[in-house]
């Protein structure tokens, strides 16, 4: 069997080495995975893809501009023409109107601004979803929440209803991560006893999204 070839952006901290590091450890018996990151890529790179993945990491979302000089308009056109993305939580936010505008009528904004949320500060914390309608518990670091008249599925809420993974098309958004490690959970006191393995999210999320055209 073939496997899917996925390239993974990675540029330490905002797209950083832990969460593509997770992401890698969660995909890569089921996947082929390389890497790209800041330098000029051809487009025929892309064009063999069947998957780009922009994790998570550390800094203000407006670093796209400098962080994808060189490949955000390859990425549109690839995504353009069949190509998939997936972003999560950073990444998330990459994929709306103000940077790589490849959503329809869906706005990407920060959960914890939601009149409703259950936290107002961003920081990490072992959030409760529902995950495919079945209780859970994932990392959560300000991530985003989703809205708006779009069509789109939902995978999973946060503990307000606010959707935290959804679909439209090739476009797979997740604001928690489902791709975090122990270590990450051992980093903070309060979290230290409380890591469950999210690969299995991850990887079921990242293969119903390759099942799109």
């Amino acid at each position: 069997m073939v496997k899917p070839k996925v390239g993974i952006f990675v540029r330490h901290p905002y797209c950083s080495m832990q969460s593509c590091n997770g992401v890698i450890a969660a995909l890569s018996e089921s996947c082929s995975i390389s890497l790209f990151s800041t330098a000029p890529m051809e487009d025929s790179y892309f064009s063999k893809l069947d998957l780009v993945i922009f994790p998570g990491g550390f800094g203000h979302s407006d670093a796209f501009d400098f962080l994808l000089t060189h490949n955000s308009n390859a990425i549109r056109e690839y995504v353009s023409k069949s190509g998939r993305y997936l972003g999560i939580c950073l990444g998330a936010y990459w994929a709306s109107s103000h940077y790589f505008d490849i959503l329809d009528s869906v706005s990407v904004t920060q959960y914890i601004k939601s009149p409703t949320s259950c936290t107002l500060r961003p920081h990490a914390k072992d959030m409760k979803v529902l995950w495919n309608s079945v209780p859970k518990t994932m990392f959560f670091y300000d991530g985003p929440t989703f809205s708006g008249e779009g069509n789109y599925s939902t995978i999973s809420t946060y503990p307000n209803s606010d959707p935290m993974a959804i679909i439209q098309g090739r476009i797979g958004l997740i604001g928690c991560h489902p791709e975090a490690q122990e270590f990450w959970y051992s980093s903070y006191s309060y979290l230290s006893s409380k890591f469950i393995d999210r690969s299995s999210e991850l990887r079921s999320f990242t293969f119903d999204l390759l099942k799109n055209t």
